[in-house]
């Protein structure tokens, strides 16, 4: 999993759809020009305080323009919009927010210009992250893949309704429908879904519900995949025995997540933050130092939000992050063929993927790329390329085929990737 989030915000319905309808209204066409677009769904009231005075200084603009500064780094131009997902599907026993006023929910959506019939791929982030964190794939995916990337419910510039799920189930149905009602919206089919951590449970939990709509499943650092009882953590079971494990067990229970840290250090919490993601992200193939700011900057923003999808946490695993319905008690139904990425030091096991694979009735491939840790598309961006295009070879042009069969230089660090598999293991069904 991930940890970022932000802001306290009151939701305004008709101040949303008319940002809704200034976004559609615009066509803009490079980075720099739709990230000024972004609008989040929701609102805050103005403050009569300066920004400097503020004990969290966040704002829902602070995030828009993070997001725009990020993105500037991004070459291929892309088209950003708020999609309308309503106030909840037909029939649904979730209410995606506590209001009498039916309000809808927006979903922040960038979607990048590529070649026609390119194959679609959706990319869903992890927990307490957002679309902004694939910012170094942006570039290189959109040339082979019509790429959409999304803020889910609770995150990001996406709507933060009150989370109010009581149960996993309630608390899967938030992720899972929003996604299924954002995926009408933009009459979509027939795509490549990719899940990060936490996005990886849910882009699993969708394809087990909805199989028909997604082609290929492609899990990189998956978590969930297995519960506590099912790893059978004699490490976990000791430490939770001690005070520090019982008191950090009570946080979990507790709901007491990462972000409330970063709330309340106020106008320490950026510096907070920017040494974690100097020391996180200086490992692998490092960040450049405008890179290594401009992340930190949306982090915080992110983190420092209002308290949302973050909430899921202790619905969804138990301390130690175990999944309460893991994915390995579902694996005999999967419909979907999948490849799990895995980075060498991803504190993610893949041996969960392979006990799942042998459940499964359809393909599964799993890869596991050197020098990277559970971030491996930015530890080891041409690792997650190569691995991208091998997991999805199948649905690339007969020219890029030849080229990756025959290990072209076009894809020299494909090469990489299937000759050395004794670094790799990549292991298919």
């Amino acid at each position: 999993m991930s940890y970022r989030l932000g802001l306290r915000r009151a939701e305004s319905s008709s101040l949303a759809k008319a940002m809704a309808q200034e976004l559609n209204s615009s066509a803009p066409a490079t980075a720099t020009a739709t990230a000024a677009t972004a609008t989040s769904t929701s609102t805050t009231k103005k403050s009569l305080w300066p920004s400097a005075l503020r004990w969290i200084p966040t704002s829902t603009d602070h995030i828009i323009s993070a997001e725009k500064r990020l993105l500037s780094l991004v070459k291929t131009p892309y088209t950003q919009e708020l999609v309308d997902i309503g106030s909840g599907p037909p029939g649904s026993k979730v209410r995606w927010f506590r209001s009498a006023s039916n309000e809808s929910r927006f979903i922040n959506t960038i979607t990048f210009d590529s070649k026609q019939d390119s194959p679609t791929l959706v990319m869903v982030h992890g927990y307490a992250a957002s679309q902004g964190f694939f910012f170094k794939n942006f570039d290189t995916l959109a040339k082979h893949f019509r790429v959409i990337a999304i803020d889910q419910l609770g995150w990001g510039a996406s709507s933060r309704p009150d989370f109010t799920c009581t149960s996993t189930e309630e608390t899967e149905a938030w992720f899972i429908d929003s996604f299924e009602e954002w995926r009408k919206a933009k009459n979509l089919s027939n795509f490549i879904l990719l899940g990060h951590s936490f996005g990886g449970y849910i882009a699993s939990k969708y394809a087990l519900k909805h199989p028909e709509h997604v082609q290929h499943l492609i899990l990189v650092g998956p978590a969930g995949v297995t519960s506590e009882i099912e790893q059978k953590s004699e490490r976990l079971a000791k430490f939770q025995k001690t005070w520090t494990g019982a008191i950090l067990n009570h946080l979990w229970e507790s709901n007491f997540t990462p972000m409330k840290v970063v709330r309340g250090l106020g106008p320490f919490g950026p510096n907070l933050v920017r040494k974690y993601t100097s020391a996180r992200f200086g490992e692998g193939e490092g960040l450049a130092e405008q890179e290594s700011a401009l992340l930190t900057d949306y982090v915080y923003h992110t983190l420092a939000a209002k308290a949302s999808g973050e909430l899921c946490l202790k619905h969804i695993f138990s301390f130690g992050a175990f999944a309460r319905s893991s994915l390995l008690q579902g694996s005999s139904e999967w419909k979907v063929p999948t490849t799990f990425i895995y980075g060498f030091q991803d504190w993610m096991d893949y041996k969960g993927a392979e006990a799942a694979r042998k459940n499964m009735n359809v393909s599964c491939e799993i890869i596991r790329v050197p020098q990277a840790g559970h971030f491996v598309f930015l530890d080891n961006t041409k690792g997650f390329h190569s691995s991208m295009l091998h997991a999805c070879r199948r649905f690339l042009s007969p020219e890029i085929q030849q080229k990756i069969r025959r290990k072209a230089p076009y894809s020299q660090h494909l090469e990489e990737s299937t000759c050395l598999l004794t670094t790799l293991r990549i292991q298919t069904v």
